[in-house]
């Protein structure tokens, strides 16, 4: 009798047709049966957000050209896309959630905006074993074959050996030639600056326009995603959905007196 292939539930919040999710598709697709449900148009920096106030289609696409998975559309974010899947769509609980290949940096403090992480989030909540991929190029014609191999390797790890309850990985890679290997880290402290453009509308009317800089707080800690990614490896943060201090619980007992 032949073992049933893993089912790999996959999204991302650039959107159905972005080419990073159907080279995910495409590479997952040799470690099991693939489904993705991704949003229907680009819901970059939606974090955990989902509808509440809108009903919620989902579609049936054609599929990526040569690859077996099937796809869906749903008009809402990222978080959307799982819970619909898992309600929906996935005729059994899935062996994994991915998410990605995000087209834009998802290292450091971008982790808590990100709609890539969120749907690799809601996958861990739910008790899913769950890894959110990026690469650090908001270009669609950006080459994410040097990166294929350590896809590879993640996806392969997961299924083979699972992950902590309560704990996804985020994985980020360089835009390089050459990816030099994966290391396992922390995220590293920053903030953005200058975070808004200040513009006026052709009546007078003020705007503004996200743009900025990220500042790394640590830029020389050998301990940090950034560190490794200015060195052309790809980096490997476990996270936490549980956002809970416990470090902190004993100091601030006294509120609680």
């Amino acid at each position: 009798m032949n073992t049933p292939r893993p089912l790999i539930l996959i999204s991302n919040d650039d959107g159905v047709d972005a080419p990073g999710i159907e080279f995910l598709a495409r590479v997952a697709s040799r470690h099991g049966d693939v489904v993705v449900v991704a949003p229907a148009s680009a819901q970059s920096g939606k974090s955990s957000a989902l509808t509440v106030n809108a009903p919620l289609t989902l579609k049936h696409l054609s599929g990526y050209p040569g690859c077996d998975a099937k796809v869906y559309s749903v008009n809402g974010t990222p978080v959307d896309c799982v819970k619909i899947a898992l309600h929906a769509v996935t005729a059994h609980r899935p062996a994994l959630v991915l998410s990605g290949v995000n087209h834009g940096s998802n290292a450091a403090v971008n982790n808590i905006y990100s709609g890539t992480m969120g749907a690799a989030m809601e996958g861990c909540v739910v008790g899913i074993p769950s890894v959110g991929f990026s690469i650090l190029s908001h270009s669609w014609d950006v080459d994410m074959k040097p990166a294929e191999k350590l896809i590879d390797r993640v996806i392969y790890y997961v299924l083979t050996h699972g992950l902590p309850d309560g704990i996804c990985l985020n994985v980020n890679f360089p835009a390089a030639a050459h990816i030099n290997g994966l290391k396992v880290t922390r995220a590293a402290r920053g903030y953005w600056s200058e975070e808004y453009a200040d513009y006026t509308t052709p009546s007078g009317e003020p705007f503004y326009w996200l743009t900025g800089r990220f500042i790394n707080l640590e830029p020389d800690a050998p301990d940090t995603d950034e560190y490794w990614l200015k060195r052309d490896y790809g980096t490997v943060v476990p996270v936490r959905p549980d956002q809970t201090a416990a470090d902190m619980m004993s100091a601030l007992a006294p509120l609680g007196e």
